[in-house]
């Protein structure tokens, strides 16, 4: 065992908040803490580190691989431990300690969920764990100068100067009478009568869950008011998912406003579902929400989820509604798909019964979606963009490329946008779903800034600005931040899809055999005309035999799906200098069936010198909806209709000798049900038919998918 980093006591901080001091106990093979009271801030008796201790910070492995940390080389570009944990030099700190200036040496781990180190003369003097709610950092007493803590110094900055007092639990009764269980922690230390700005947050994940993270901004002078959404945990009533975040949010705002200790300030925060909540939450138009966060959030039912675009979704649906069907706390191994296996689950018919067969139970929200086949009312209801024009509040939204949400957050983006909703802001970095996790993911490597350590700062900046009204400039920056895949780096524009972007269209074009990346599909700088135009391509689409690819947003790789004869493959020539694509991407096809209805997926890709096609975006719509959800058209056989399908935006760097690929199928099980091809309720199971589906791309069809680029 190490002896110098097992005699070093150290500090832990959390999102700026001191949680105590941490000791590597001597031959015990224990965590040591000496925790803080969080109400009166005073330091407590060291005791072993309970079970389950809620940071972000694995302890335990750090326990574990101390000697490795102690007799590693820290020095050079690269240093790889004896467990293979992967460490590149990265930033730099110079301050005044015990008197001398000293600098630092952080090294930002790779391949892996970003556990960073600190080190002084190539000793280790911190750990740092960047994530959403606030970074976490573990450093030896007296060298927070040398560590990413200083982005909490900033004077602009709401600092840590309370404790926290938790009122306990209130029942909140909303319009139609059901309680919601509704705790609210308050700074403790403030002087008696003040009235504070509020942050709200409605889960429905259990308000007892994050609730550590999550009122630690009561620790910097708000009153956080903690919610378990109806049908939740502590909360009355019955899930319905959607349908009455809007009004429900907008009560309990009132209940806050009209709380003693309230300014009627308040403000919203929100990740996944929760990021659904507070963008219908805006739309409710509430004179007293101030501020939205809108982290990586779930989008409407018919563009997101339940219905995405139109089709009826499988595994991404699934796992959510079976995991909240259980009981009323989620069931996060079923979420997983630990318990419940993702190709059982998407292959089980009928689609109506599918949760009796995987958790033995019915679910209700699943039920109640099978009695709305079609766009009416109900869904008209949980769609929040249908009253974009109530949004008010300053709306800061948060996502990342590989966010299998990404639909939603741009559905929120176009909301916003369309309705110039002042003071919104976008910060897109290369994040899955859980962002600022990573620098690397399924073999694409990012820079070592793509994880920052000032996540949780931004966030704070933005409640301080609207909440507070300090002037700490986050307004008068530029609306967009976002991290360019592959050039790998952050740039800045005024506006999303990047202002400076210039919209090209790239064609389809062949010889009417792009079955296949084996096939003669082409990608081109122009239309195809006169004797150059080309038949258009033609596979058939069995329902009984969808594609099998992952149906998550991540870099999959899809050579060997783009195999198969039912994929149309239209393929670039070799790039001969690199090309930047940056913002919100579409495509135009123009399309025939055999069927009265069908679905197509889209997909853009980079194919490297290898042949290796990685995705970048994709998409599925169903083809009797392509007009407006409300009002579906089934499709005449064998008749050329046009589609304008959404794609997921991306800011991606396509290197020299890269090659850009846009590919074109019906199905994508792990992302939505088969179609049938039927027309008919898919909810009833009708026989499927195979469709033969044309894809016409000429001078009078010049089908095409359209990219921003940005100009070097």
């Amino acid at each position: 065992m190490s002896q110098r980093l097992q005699e070093t006591t150290f500090k832990l901080y959390c999102a700026g908040v001191y949680e105590g001091r941490i000791r590597f106990a001597a031959g015990k093979d224990k965590v040591m803490h000496a925790k803080v009271d969080a109400r009166k801030r005073t330091q407590m008796q060291e005791n072993v580190l309970a079970e389950g201790a809620p940071y972000m910070l694995p302890l335990q492995r750090i326990l574990q691989l101390l000697p490795q940390y102690e007799q590693a080389a820290w020095s050079g570009e690269e240093v790889t431990l004896p467990n293979g944990d992967v460490y590149r030099k990265h930033i730099r700190y110079t301050a005044i300690v015990n008197g001398a200036e000293r600098t630092s040496q952080v090294w930002a781990r790779r391949l892996d969920t970003a556990l960073d180190i600190v080190t002084l003369d190539g000793a280790v003097i911190a750990f740092v764990a960047p994530n959403r709610y606030g970074m976490e950092v573990l450093v030896a007493e007296g060298c927070e100068a040398l560590t990413p803590l200083t982005v909490y110094d900033d004077p602009q900055l709401s600092q840590a100067v309370y404790g926290i007092q938790e009122l306990g639990t209130d029942l909140i009764p909303m319009r139609d009478g059901v309680r919601l269980a509704t705790d609210v922690y308050l700074p403790e230390g403030i002087e008696p009568g003040t009235k504070l700005p509020a942050i709200l947050i409605r889960t429905c994940y259990d308000r007892h869950m994050k609730k550590e993270q999550l009122k630690r901004w009561a620790n910097k002078g708000y009153a956080v008011v903690n919610q378990d959404v109806r049908g939740r945990a502590d909360s009355e009533g019955e899930l319905v998912p959607f349908y009455y975040e809007r009004d429900d949010s907008s009560d309990t705002i009132d209940w806050i406003a009209a709380q003693p200790w309230s300014n009627g300030m308040v403000g919203m925060w929100g990740a996944s579902y929760l990021g659904y909540v507070v963008s219908a939450a805006a739309t409710s138009g509430h004179p007293n929400l101030k501020a939205v966060v809108n982290e990586v959030n779930v989008g409407s039912p018919f563009v997101d989820t339940v219905r995405k675009g139109g089709t009826v979704c499988s595994w991404p649906l699934l796992c959510w509604t079976l995991a909240q069907s259980v009981g009323t706390r989620t069931d996060f191994d079923i979420f997983a798909g630990k318990t419940v296996s993702p190709e059982k689950a998407v292959d089980a018919r009928p689609i109506r019964g599918i949760p009796q067969q995987m958790i033995g139970r019915a679910s209700g929200p699943w039920d109640l979606w099978s009695e709305h086949p079609e766009y009416d009312d109900f869904w008209r209801n949980c769609t929040f963009s249908e009253r974009g024009d109530q949004v008010k509040a300053p709306m800061f939204v948060i996502s990342g490329w590989y966010d299998g949400d990404s639909a939603g957050v741009s559905e929120t983006w176009r909301m916003l946008t369309e309705h110039d909703v002042p003071n919104r802001k976008l910060w897109l970095g290369p994040w899955e779903h859980g962002p600022n996790r990573a620098r690397d993911l399924m073999g694409v490597g990012f820079g070592n800034d793509a994880v920052v350590y000032n996540y949780d700062v931004n966030v704070l900046r933005w409640f301080d600005r609207w909440l507070k009204g300090l002037d700490n400039g986050i307004d008068r920056e530029p609306r967009a931040a976002y991290y360019v895949v592959g050039a790998n780096e952050w740039r800045t524009s005024a506006d999303w899809t990047p202002a400076e972007a210039r919209v090209k269209g790239f064609y389809l074009g062949g010889g009417g055999r792009a079955n296949s990346s084996l096939g003669d599909g082409m990608l081109l700088e122009a239309p195809a005309s006169g004797a150059a135009e080309s038949e258009p391509d033609t596979f058939l689409y069995n329902p009984e035999d969808p594609v099998a690819d992952s149906g998550e947003r991540e870099p999959e790789n899809m050579r060997k799906h783009e195999l198969r004869s039912d994929i149309l493959v239209y393929t670039g020539e070799r790039l001969p200098e690199e090309l930047t694509v940056a913002g919100e991407l579409s495509c135009e096809l123009y399309a025939a069936s055999s069927a009265v209805d069908t679905d197509w997926v889209v997909t853009l890709s980079d194919v490297d010198e290898k042949g290796n096609s990685i995705r970048l975006s994709n998409y599925i719509v169903r083809a009797k909806y392509r007009n407006v959800f409300d009002a579906p058209e089934l499709l005449t056989p064998g008749k050329v209709e046009k589609y304008t399908i959404f794609m997921q935006n991306i800011a991606h760097t396509f290197k020299a000798g890269h090659r850009i690929r846009f590919t074109v199928t019906s199905s994508s099980k792990f992302v939505a049900f088969p179609n049938t091809n039927t027309g008919l309720n898919p909810y009833d199971d009708p026989q499927p038919v195979i469709a033969k589906q044309t894809l016409h791309h000429s001078a009078a069809y010049p089908s095409r998918v359209l990219l921003p680029i940005l100009e070097r």
